[in-house]
């Protein structure tokens, strides 16, 4: 008998991962409350697709999240839009309710062990390339987690000779309590999602939670090159890994003589040349050098590792070059909602940048990101709720211009560019002044460069 049988669950936000949750709990037993703050007629779809589900076993509270909810609850899951502090989860945790979400329940029950990635930057293209290595090596693979589908949604099809290889967020993880993945990495800490965690130490407490419960036969894989992530060492309760670009490490990934190693205690090898790897940027090295050992971890073999890497193009709105016009590459990183990750996409390119900043702001530093924009961009067009505070930023070190949407944004940016510019869309600031999220805005870049004549 699963553990929710007979508990009364309530779930906050009516969004894939609430939505996946309650199937699965009811499908389990429980009675379950669904609550979301928008009201039934913004909720139509989603009412439509769980209408099949019981009506004695799942109501509905919509418009508001009352304090009310918690009178009959046994546990209240939150989904990642719902914050710790909001007045509900407040009043749980004063009232003893344990907290819980869709990622914690599904590893509790995964039949198989997981593979868990984490970090500020780097975690799907991680994820998917793990994925991929997963597919090549001939083994049932699942990959979900913040990606994707809800893993919890196909539990009952997994069986333990699978692979489970998830995302984890910090929003997510930072009420995760009694497990953690069996092999778990964390890619980097720097600073992210400050307007919601409020200070770096409970970001990276919440980040900590994905090593924090490890048992002593773990794998724990960190950076060696990131001071946030390595810090988190002390964590470590089984065997610890390493990555690097800087230069061998004892056991796990690195860059040596033009070729991924892998290390550990039978000695090194050399895997594959780095020419085999696709993906523009040295942070991107890092990614593979981190799935790479995330693999092998795994027991997958060198072959399907080094086949992965060899096939990987990949993930939508990751530097990706969308379209070539006269002599000109338009190229999307929409999925640069941190300046750390503006910062990486400059890195990557030994071009000539007009660059596509702006966006709205998660209480984050711009100073490092003002002076490599002055270095590396020859012209800056500003859009979005941050371009004031971007342009105080730069001052005068650079041309810029301001754009009051992203479609004036890649007009501008297409009259200023020449043959062997890129125009480079990474804004640094999220997609939520004007988008559902960076996806969306992605693709509306997509759209508009498309359109270019």
């Amino acid at each position: 008998m699963d553990a929710l049988h007979g508990k009364r669950l309530v779930i906050l936000g009516m969004a894939r991962q609430g939505t996946a949750l309650a199937r699965f709990a009811v499908g389990a037993g429980a009675f379950v409350t669904l609550s979301d703050l928008r009201p039934a007629e913004k909720l139509a779809d989603t009412l439509d697709a769980l209408d099949d589900l019981p009506a004695d076993r799942l109501r509905f509270v919509l418009g508001e999240h009352p304090l009310t909810l918690l009178d009959d609850c046994d546990a209240l899951a939150i989904s990642g839009g719902v914050a710790t502090d909001a007045p509900i989860v407040v009043e749980a945790r004063q009232r003893g309710i344990p907290l819980t979400n869709d990622s914690l329940e599904f590893a509790r029950r995964a039949p198989a062990p997981i593979v868990g990635i984490t970090g500020s930057a780097g975690k799907t293209t991680t994820t998917s390339l793990v994925g991929q290595i997963g597919h090549y090596s001939g083994r049932k693979t699942w990959v979900g987690g913040n990606i994707g589908q809800p893993l919890i949604t196909h539990l009952g099809e997994m069986s333990p000779d699978d692979l489970i290889v998830k995302e984890l967020s910090s929003f997510q993880l930072e009420i995760w309590e009694d497990i953690s993945p069996a092999l778990a990495a964390i890619l980097n800490i720097t600073p992210n999602h400050l307007d919601r965690h409020k200070t770096m130490a409970r970001y990276a407490e919440a980040k900590g939670n994905i090593l924090r419960f490890q048992r002593p036969g773990d794998v724990a894989l960190l950076s060696a090159d990131d001071p946030g992530a390595l810090a988190m060492r002390e964590l470590v309760r089984g065997r610890l890994r390493l990555f690097s670009l800087r230069g061998p490490v004892e056991d796990g990934a690195y860059v040596h003589d033009g070729h991924l190693w892998l290390s550990g205690p039978e000695g090194s090898r050399a895997l594959c040349p780095t020419s085999a790897i696709r993906l523009r940027g040295a942070h991107n090295v890092l990614n593979v050098l981190a799935a790479a050992a995330l693999a092998e971890s795994a027991g997958l073999p060198d072959r399907a590792i080094i086949e992965g890497i060899r096939t990987f193009s990949g993930v939508p709105h990751r530097l990706e070059l969308v379209r070539e016009l006269d002599g000109v590459q338009y190229v999307d990183d929409s999925i640069a909602t941190a300046p750390e990750r503006a910062l990486a996409a400059l890195a990557a390119f030994d071009e000539p940048i007009i660059l596509l900043a702006g966006g709205r702001d998660k209480d984050m530093v711009w100073d490092e990101w003002a002076r490599t924009v002055a270095r590396r961009a020859k012209h800056v067009v500003l859009f979005g709720e941050l371009a004031g505070a971007l342009s105080a930023r730069l001052g005068n070190s650079i041309p810029k211009t301001y754009a009051e949407t992203l479609a004036e944004a890649v007009y501008v940016a297409q009259a200023e560019a020449k043959a062997g510019d890129v125009v480079l869309l990474s804004p640094g600031g999220t997609s939520f002044d004007a988008y559902n999220d960076f996806a969306e805005r992605g693709e509306h870049f997509r759209l508009l460069v498309g359109d270019l004549e």
